[in-house]
């Protein structure tokens, strides 16, 4: 964040924040770690059960910082985290039941705990300095970070997975890997579309996290990145000449480089892969097929059978809708689209601006690479992302505190809507 707007110091923090840590920072890097799963070889001598705790464990840690932040705990209902509770109850409830209780029940567990944690962060929501916005990107620049030095050190292990760019600092699967280079890439266009961050720091990002994007070989982000940014850029495209130029010179500039380069796009996108390969999504509608023939009884179609690790007689669903409709059902799957329709619903009632667009981009954005893609259904890096977008989208505390008649009748002081 390197402009005026969101260089400034952040304002004091809630009225209940503590003595020892007054942001939500510490907090939501350990729920960072939390969803980010030790699963693959590491280039760092680490063993794999102590990745996994630390990983793990990472969610006890983040509540413990968001007591500290938060001692009194107070928070600020709202329906997001209203159905996310819900979605977590439910999964613990169906654990209880599940072929593998323990399994599935710690699982669960560790949602509700990661849950408590973000209704322990509310009173940040809605803050004229965002700064969940801030911690998320902060957090998305370290991974992206370590992944680029991973590839500097270890340029094999990097590269082993069919040459698609891995993390092996913190073993990091090449579609992962694209996701938090698309919110990055994503998030920080928008923000400089609003001018809120200077044009070096953008131009940056947008290089290291482009460079990871192309270097992963995953077209499942790559095209939820566009669909998504299209969509952000519609909603400032009347207030913005920045958007309007550049949407221009995009166009122009992609209709050139498809001419000249289109072959070697097209191999790109291919990856090698056959037309059945295409066609199959690389073999994901024959798990789902699979899934759909399977026996199941009137409950587990409702509530599905308990949190798993996503997958089907050994294999991958890779796909968030998929997955859902196994663990928790038909009522799991309800309230993933009822979140997803709130934050998109506020967003459209709200003004044009940099916080209706990021919201926009991030749900967009989710909803594209849920198709391929686990994580709306559990804890994930997914949830933090809406978590992010609903954040935006919330009052500002101070005019939430007041009532209705007074903000029909007292003019508001004049602010920057960042």
């Amino acid at each position: 964040m390197s402009t005026l707007a969101l260089r400034t110091r952040s304002t004091p923090g809630p009225a209940i924040a503590g003595p020892l840590l007054r942001g939500p920072l510490p907090a939501w890097a350990a729920l960072f770690l939390n969803v980010l799963p030790f699963q693959g070889t590491s280039v760092v001598p680490v063993p794999h059960s102590l990745g996994q705790a630390l990983a793990q464990g990472a969610v006890l840690l983040a509540l413990v910082l968001a007591l500290l932040a938060n001692p009194g705990m107070v928070i600020r209902p709202n329906v997001f985290l209203t159905l996310l509770t819900l979605m977590a109850v439910l999964a613990l409830m169906v654990g209880v039941h599940n072929e593998f209780p323990v399994g599935s029940s710690y699982r669960a567990g560790r949602l509700v705990l990661f849950v408590l944690v973000l209704w322990l962060l509310t009173p940040w929501w809605g803050r004229p300095d965002l700064p969940l916005l801030r911690a998320h990107l902060l957090c998305l620049k370290v991974i992206l970070a370590s992944v680029w030095f991973g590839a500097a050190v270890g340029p094999g292990p990097a590269f082993a997975a069919e040459g698609r760019l891995t993390g092996v600092v913190w073993p990091i699967p090449a579609p992962q890997v694209a996701h938090y280079s698309s919110i990055l890439l994503g998030c920080t266009v928008v923000l400089w579309f609003c001018g809120l961050v200077g044009g070096r720091g953008t131009a940056l990002t947008v290089v290291a996290a482009g460079a990871a994007l192309v270097a992963t070989h995953t077209r499942t982000a790559l095209l939820a990145l566009t669909v998504a940014l299209v969509l952000a850029a519609a909603s400032l495209f009347l207030g913005s000449a920045r958007v309007r130029r550049t949407i221009a010179v995009v166009v122009l500039g992609g209709l050139t480089v498809w001419t000249v380069f289109s072959p070697f796009i097209v191999s790109w996108l291919a990856r090698g892969q056959s037309t059945e390969d295409l066609a199959q999504l690389t073999g994901r509608t024959k798990v789902w097929a699979a899934i759909a023939a399977r026996q199941t009884t009137l409950l587990q179609e409702l509530f599905g059978t308990g949190l798993g690790n996503k997958s089907f007689d050994g294999l991958a669903i890779d796909s968030n809708w998929v997955a859902t409709h196994v663990e928790l059902g038909r009522v799991g799957v309800a309230i993933v689209v009822a979140f997803l329709l709130v934050i998109f619903l506020v967003a459209w009632t709200r003004p044009a601006g940099p916080r209706r667009a990021i919201a926009i981009f991030i749900v967009a954005y989710c909803v594209g690479a849920s198709f391929t893609e686990t994580g709306l259904g559990d804890a994930s890096p997914y949830l933090l992302d809406l978590v992010v977008a609903a954040s935006l989208l919330a009052v500002p505390p101070g005019l939430a505190r007041r009532t209705s008649f007074e903000r029909a009748v007292v003019r508001p002081a004049r602010r920057t809507v960042i």
